[in-house]
């Protein structure tokens, strides 16, 4: 069996968990996960996450206002955010970024919103955690504006873009959409970026990977994910969990808190 599965990204807070979330979260470490961290995409889910890495132990969370929430920001959320961040199992600022795919709020809204959380997280020397959905060049942009530490949440963007990101210093994590057979693109982009830099994910319950794809996500299916990766670095997918759970705790700071 595989270990040391360090789920960098899910939403265990979903409705689609409410019927069995407990006995699934219980059951994650006899599957090798030794880690989670659940993303915030709104107030309501702010709180939620809290109270999930409060209750088990190997959980983490994040505090933010996801783009499709944007138009729902009132500046009161800002002092929110900056108590949650004291909290020591809160270890980023997200998910924040830009979707132009759905455009749920408006993209100016969506770019104010972004900033002033990116701002936030570089003034209380936070990670960050960002959603970009056709929206490269904006979030590129904001990103080398303000160049704060954190994470691309499951990668979209070309070879190109992500040589950019790394000089930032950013780290790229890849979820069940490298499993998918129209996956080129980011089987290409997920080559380029080494593996110190590299973070695998879920996005639970979306993003399901191959052979699952339909069903509900969950954190132990990562290792087909991770799998995927490691052919193309060339090494066992162990030897890939083991680096991708150390990046994890590095960039989100895990082993100081």
């Amino acid at each position: 069996m595989l270990e040391n599965i360090f789920d960098s990204h899910a939403h265990y807070d979903d409705e689609r968990f409410d019927e069995d979330r407990s006995q699934l979260i219980a059951s994650l470490p006899q599957k090798g996960i030794c880690g989670v961290v659940n993303i915030a995409c709104d107030m309501q889910s702010c709180k939620t996450s809290i109270a999930l890495a409060e209750q088990n132990p190997f959980f983490y969370c994040t505090v933010g206002i996801h783009p499709h929430s944007a138009k729902e920001f009132v500046p009161a959320d800002l002092e929110m955010f900056t108590l949650y961040s004291k909290h020591p199992k809160v270890v980023a600022i997200g998910e924040i970024g830009l979707d132009y795919h759905y455009d749920f709020s408006p993209r100016d809204v969506q770019q104010q919103v972004f900033e002033t959380q990116l701002k936030l997280a570089c003034d209380l020397s936070m990670p960050v955690v960002i959603h970009d959905r056709e929206a490269h060049a904006d979030t590129l942009a904001l990103l080398k504006k303000y160049r704060p530490k954190g994470i691309v949440h499951c990668y979209s963007g070309s070879a190109e873009m992500a040589k950019e990101l790394l000089k930032l210093g950013m780290y790229l994590a890849f979820g069940g959409a490298v499993t998918f057979k129209n996956a080129r693109k980011t089987l290409e982009a997920a080559a380029t970026v080494p593996l110190d830099r590299l973070l695998v994910e879920t996005d639970c319950p979306y993003m399901t990977p191959e052979p699952f794809r339909g069903k509900r996500c969950d954190s132990s299916m990562i290792v087909y994910t991770a799998q995927r990766l490691a052919e193309i670095h060339g090494i066992s997918a162990q030897e890939l969990l083991n680096q991708t759970c150390e990046n994890a705790k590095a960039v989100y700071e895990i082993n100081t808190r």
